[in-house]
């Protein structure tokens, strides 16, 4: 059990996207400090004028919301170690780099401020890899690292140490790709006389076919997660299985379950595969056994995009509920509903040929509008009597009366439970399509 306070730490560059491997990063992160009471850090290393953004940033800062990783300092937070910014942190840089100089580790050269390595065998202690040791004693393949370069601007591996001093971070939980820049983060804790924190590094995310995962590679986005009807504690569940598992092969797992059973000697050293179809069936099931409250909250920005609009909640929610157990994406929601909100809506020509083309379909669909003319109470079970006893009646089977009514009500051939669905429109409204089927 960790001896000092747990402050972990998310710190992305603001170049572009938030790549899902980041978010993964960060997730790990925020499970480590709500594992251990600790605290859980947003600083955005924001250096390079060159690459970054305000819209890079704003990526970064909406991506971890939607993904529920509220952090407990940094950006929109505030905190007691900020700036949280590289960019508004430079009198601190510039007062590391005197202490360095004052020590005799640094020296100039072409207008550049450099570190002079002590040329030694460094070992890192790492909580997933292990003891690794990294022979740093050859000039020639580790030169002396650049601290600031001619033009004034800071080097990634000094910021990074004096911002993790600074904010006394005590885990560093990154991606594999980092753990050959260590050795020198730990020569510059050294050289200032500073105990360094411990690091875990976690292994790199991979595509299905071996190759690492690109910013261009599906899935690799996660600003496309939400556009794509993904939601939040599925993807949380998802990438908290990339590298780390609880051991007994369950794949469904809260959150709260997840920071409860995380350990970071549980994380493999294997790379992890990521698995779009596999990500997409989990979002599936939290969609199939989402409370309604929150599948509705979730839905509304599919079908106000969709132009849907209601007379109210309840009836809203009544056509949610018998959808919801159909539905596999967010986005295909609007069609599997509009025909409850609106008569206007498209009818599947393939569907229309098979179902209602045949010479008995009109004759069949206004004999069970008649039987339904009067019936009472209106509602999903004696609406399933009265067409089956119809269908017994014209001599047919009950599927023969099913689907060609599905087609004339909804303009679809699958959808929602069929009695339930009449059950809803009201009397009025089906059998007026009903009548209207195949016309």
């Amino acid at each position: 059990m960790p001896t000092r306070p747990i402050r972990t730490r998310f710190a992305p560059s603001p170049t572009g996207l938030l790549h899902v491997g980041g978010a993964r990063t960060a997730l790990f992160n925020w499970l480590y400090a709500r594992k251990h009471a600790g605290t859980f850090v947003l600083r955005v290393e924001d250096t390079d004028h060159s690459r970054n953004t305000e819209e890079a940033k704003q990526i970064i800062i909406d991506g971890l919301h939607w993904l529920g990783l509220e952090w407990d300092e940094g950006p929109q937070k505030g905190g007691s170690y900020g700036p949280y910014y590289q960019s508004e942190r430079h009198s601190i840089y510039e007062e590391y780099l005197k202490r360095l100089e004052k020590g005799g580790h640094l020296y100039e050269e072409k207008g550049a401020i450099r570190f002079r390595s002590p040329r030694e065998k460094v070992i890192v202690e790492d909580l997933i890899c292990g003891k690794i040791e990294f022979d740093l004693t050859n000039p020639g393949t580790h030169p002396d690292m650049t601290l600031r370069r001619p033009d004034g601007s800071w080097i990634f591996h000094f910021v990074n140490v004096v911002d993790d001093i600074e904010m006394q971070i005590s885990h560093v939980i990154r991606g594999e790709d980092h753990l050959s820049n260590t050795p020198k983060h730990l020569e510059l804790y050294k050289a200032l006389g500073t105990e360094p924190p411990l690091f875990a590094h976690t292994p790199l995310i991979l595509n299905r076919d071996g190759s690492k995962m690109s910013k261009r590679d599906l899935g690799a986005n996660l600003g496309t997660y939400p556009q794509e009807g993904y939601v939040p504690e599925a993807v949380r569940n998802y990438l908290s299985l990339l590298g780390w598992s609880p051991k007994d092969n369950r794949e469904i797992l809260d959150t709260a379950e997840v920071i409860q059973l995380f350990e970071l000697h549980n994380i493999n050293r294997r790379s992890a595969a990521f698995d779009v179809d596999k990500c997409f069936w989990m979002n599936g099931q939290y969609l199939l056994h989402m409370d309604l409250a929150r599948y509705t909250e979730l839905a509304l920005p599919f079908l106000e995009k969709a132009g849907i609009t209601w007379e109210s909640w309840e009836m809203l929610e009544r056509v949610l509920s018998i959808v919801k157990p159909k539905i596999k994406s967010l986005p295909d929601l609007p069609d599997w509903v509009r025909c409850f909100f609106s008569d206007d809506f498209p009818y599947d020509e393939a569907a229309v040929a098979k179902n209602l083309s045949h010479p008995d379909a009109k004759n069949r669909l206004e004999a069970l509008a008649e039987a339904l003319l009067l019936l009472n109470p209106w509602e999903a079970t004696p609406i399933e009597a009265r067409l089956k006893e119809t269908a017994s009646r014209l001599g047919v089977k009950a599927g023969e009366l099913v689907h060609p009514a599905r087609v004339a009500v909804s303009g679809r051939s699958v959808g929602a439970g069929l009695y339930e669905m009449f059950e809803i429109l009201g009397r009025e409204k089906t059998i007026k399509r009903l009548l209207a089927g195949t016309h």
